[in-house]
C-alpha cells in the first residue's frame, strides 16, 4: 500500500527514552547520597512504576501536570523509605541529567533519513512540550520534518482522536493516506488506527494476537524500510 504522509512518534521509536532514562535515573541515584542504602535498579523500577502510573492519569485528567512533575519523585521517594521533601531538587537534577544521554535508537536514525528523502514526515508526541521541542532541536527534527505536533499543545494526549484529527488537518490528507510509525500499542496503534490512519507498530515484543492492530509489526527499522519499499 501507498502513503501520502508518515508520522513518526518519538520516544522508544526513533529515540531511546527509557535508556536515557535509566542513565539519567543511575546519576541521579550517585549525586544523591540518601540512596547510598539502596541499589540503583531499584530506584529505576519504583520511578518507572510510579512515572507510569502518573502519565496515565494525567492522560485522563485525573492530575495536572504539575502535580505529575511532583508525584513521580515525592512518590517514588516515599516508596523507597527515603526524604520525599527533597523531590524538586531530585526531580530537577534528573532533568539535566536524562537531556545528556538523549540518543537514536539502534537503526532508526539511518532509517528516518531515507524516509525523509521519499516522503513528508511529521512528528506525533505525547511528552512534556518544553522537553520534546529541546529534542526536536537537538536532532534537527525541526529541519527535516513537514509538522511536529506534540499533544501537550493540543491540550489532550494520544491516544485522544483531537490529537489525531489535528495531525490529520496539519498533514493536509485524509486518514487513510497516513501511516504512523509508533511504539505504543494503545496510544499510537490503536489511537491512530480508530481514527482511520495506517500504522507501523515499533516492538521487540510484540502481543501476537493483537499484531493484526497494525499493517505492519517490526523490531528492525530495515523492515520499516522494506515494508515502505524504499
Amino acid at each position: 500500500m501507498s502513503y501520502n504522509f508518515i508520522y513518526f512518534d518519538l520516544d522508544d521509536t526513533l529515540l531511546d527514552h527509557k535508556a536515557a532514562e535509566a542513565s539519567g535515573l543511575r546519576d541521579v541515584h550517585q549525586h544523591f547520597s540518601m540512596f547510598d542504602g539502596s541499589d540503583t535498579q531499584t530506584l529505576i523500577d519504583t520511578y518507572h512504576d510510579v512515572n507510569s502510573e502518573q502519565w496515565r492519569l494525567y492522560s485522563q485528567g485525573d492530575v495536572t501536570r504539575e502535580q505529575l512533575q511532583q508525584n513521580r519523585f515525592e512518590q517514588t521517594l516515599q516508596r523507597m523509605d527515603l526524604d520525599a521533601s527533597l523531590f524538586k531538587e531530585v526531580g530537577d537534577y534528573y532533568m539535566q541529567c536524562y537531556r545528556d544521554h538523549w540518543q537514536w535508537i539502534n537503526g532508526a536514525e539511518k532509517a528516518y533519513q531515507q524516509v525523509v528523502q521519499y516522503y513528508p514526515v511529521g512528528m506525533l508526541t505525547n511528552g512534556f512540550a518544553e522537553t520534546q521541542r529541546l529534542k526536536f532541536k537537538k536532532f534537527n527534527f525541526y529541519d527535516s520534518a513537514d509538522h511536529v505536533v506534540i499533544s501537550e499543545d493540543v491540550g489532550v494526549l494520544k491516544p485522544d482522536p483531537k490529537v489525531f484529527a489535528h495531525a490529520t488537518e496539519l498533514a493536509g490528507f485524509a486518514p487513510d493516506d497516513i501511516l504512523y510509525v509508533g511504539d505504543s500499542l494503545t496510544s499510537d496503534i490503536e489511537g491512530g488506527s480508530r481514527f482511520g490512519w495506517n500504522t507501523a507498530w515499533f516492538t521487540s515484543n510484540g502481543d501476537h494476537p493483537k499484531d493484526h492492530k497494525a499493517d505492519l509489526v517490526f523490531n528492525d527499522f530495515e523492515e520499516l524500510i522494506k515494508f515502505l519499499g524504499i
